[in-house]
């Protein structure tokens, strides 16, 4: 059957591209989505009242739909705060330091130690639990600072964030968007995020090697006087650290790393994936928290478990408050308009993105090698706000579109710009991305993003055209 478009399909489909074109000048698109939303309630509804009450409701929609993304990283963000102040990290990372023994091994084992620390705890508080233990033994044996950076942030930012397979936060926001399984979407990004991995590390890495040997390196030290972005970023004044007895450190320096393994095998042997999977890991999160904090903090502890708690909320919700805007216009494009809306699609529509992928396959002859290069270039625009996760509700409700058309390769192309958007905004080329990665390592933000730039580039070339064959 073939859908007839109304003026709801192009309003949506011109605030699309409008969305694309602010993020490519890098300028917010709240605004836009805000319009956006209230056009298409106006098309729907004929009505100002409900349409305006549209849009407050398009954003309840969305916090309900990233609730639980939002819970757990801020539950993981508080949990790292107690273990940080602790010197509970330290002692964690601290018998790793004794394989770096050479610029190449300090520089992957950075890179995996962050990879895998980061599937955990998530990519920026990663940086703080293991960059002050880690860089000075990187440094000491001879990999500069901005390679430990790079290391870092590639592995962190880039290759566990891409495929946040632990956590499940931007498998979430794509599948949802796409209209498709978690479960699907992560199983096809493992191929293109080990190929995007490979190529990016292994090129950085081959990168620095030559122009140390050629002499051409620039470290990008940022001295007292250095740039007032990387100053900002630095914490004013971080809270003291807290004084609890070494053998007490010890076991919970072994426990806490052997729960979230337990964690992962319960995970393969139940089959927990998707919102399960989250809980069980912010379940444990929560738990290490408690215990922690009733340890460190002794007689404080009931009241200090909920200013952990506010913390990891303020950091939460801070990092998603310019995702729930955009969401919440993307999610119109499937599920939401109705309940926001009613039925007012004409009869046979299965949503608005649906409805303009049927139109764009009997229109225009697409391929698969159109459609990953459309995902990928998607995904890149879309990261250039130096977010990662504001634009991947856009990525997915795009390659929803585009599979439509080509009639496969739904999850393949989810996933493709998935990996595109949070490689380029997560925080590997965007400069005030990297201001986490930056300021442990004490370099440049800039400098870390021109070292940064080539490879990330070859990686998504790459992995572009492996996907063209995956589709």
């Amino acid at each position: 059957m073939v859908i007839q478009l109304t003026a709801l399909h192009w309003v949506y489909l011109a605030f699309i591209v409008l969305i694309l074109v602010m993020l490519l000048k890098r300028r917010d698109t709240t605004l836009t989505c805000l319009a956006g939303i209230l056009a298409i309630g106006l098309l729907a509804t004929h009505s100002l009242t409900e349409s305006v009450t549209g849009i407050f409701n398009s954003f309840i929609y969305a916090t309900k739909e990233l609730i639980g993304t939002i819970f757990i990283i801020s539950i993981v963000v508080s949990m790292s705060r107690v273990l940080i102040r602790t010197g509970i990290n330290e002692m964690m990372v601290a018998p790793l330091t004794r394989f770096m023994r050479t610029p190449a091994l300090a520089f992957w084992g950075i890179g995996l130690i962050m990879m895998v620390t980061s599937w955990f705890f998530w990519p920026s508080p990663g940086v703080a639990l293991i960059g002050a233990v880690l860089l000075p033994v990187a440094v000491r044996v001879g990999l500069p600072a901005l390679g430990a950076a790079v290391a870092m942030n590639l592995f962190g930012h880039g290759i566990a964030l891409s495929g946040d397979y632990i956590i499940q936060g931007a498998p979430k926001l794509t599948a949802d968007a796409a209209g498709l399984p978690v479960s699907e979407v992560m199983q096809a990004s493992v191929p293109l995020v080990i190929i995007m991995g490979l190529v990016t590390t292994v090129t950085a890495y081959w990168m620095m090697r030559r122009d140390m040997k050629m002499g051409t390196w620039r470290d990008g030290l940022v001295t007292e006087n250095g740039g007032p972005a990387l100053e900002a970023a630095a914490p004013a004044a971080e809270p003291a650290m807290i004084s609890m007895p070494q053998n007490v450190k010890r076991v919970l320096a072994v426990l806490i790393p052997l729960l979230f393994l337990i964690d992962v095998a319960a995970m393969f042997v139940f089959k927990l994936q998707g919102g399960d999977a989250t809980a069980l890991i912010g379940g444990t999160a929560v738990l290490i928290l408690a215990v922690v904090t009733l340890l460190a903090h002794r007689n404080e502890g009931l009241e200090q478990i909920t200013s952990y708690l506010i913390e990891g909320f303020h950091f939460g919700f801070k990092v998603f408050g310019p995702v729930i805007p955009i969401a919440a216009f993307f999610y119109l494009g499937d599920s939401a308009f109705i309940e926001l809306f009613g039925k007012v699609l004409p009869k046979g529509s299965h949503g608005i993105v649906n409805d303009l992928g049927v139109a764009l396959a009997s229109q225009v002859p697409l391929n698969g090698a159109v459609g990953a290069v459309t995902l990928t270039v998607t995904g890149a625009i879309t990261g250039l706000d130096g977010s990662g996760f504001s634009g991947i509700s856009l990525a997915g409700s795009v390659a929803q579109m585009f599979s439509t058309a080509i009639g496969a390769g739904a999850a393949t192309l989810t996933a493709l710009g998935q990996v595109a958007a949070i490689w380029v905004g997560g925080g590997t080329l965007i400069p005030w991305a990297l201001i986490p990665a930056a300021a442990i390592c004490g370099v440049s933000p800039f400098e870390l993003a021109r070292r940064n730039l080539k490879p990330v580039l070859i990686g998504l070339t790459i992995t572009t055209l492996a996907a063209m064959f995956l589709i």
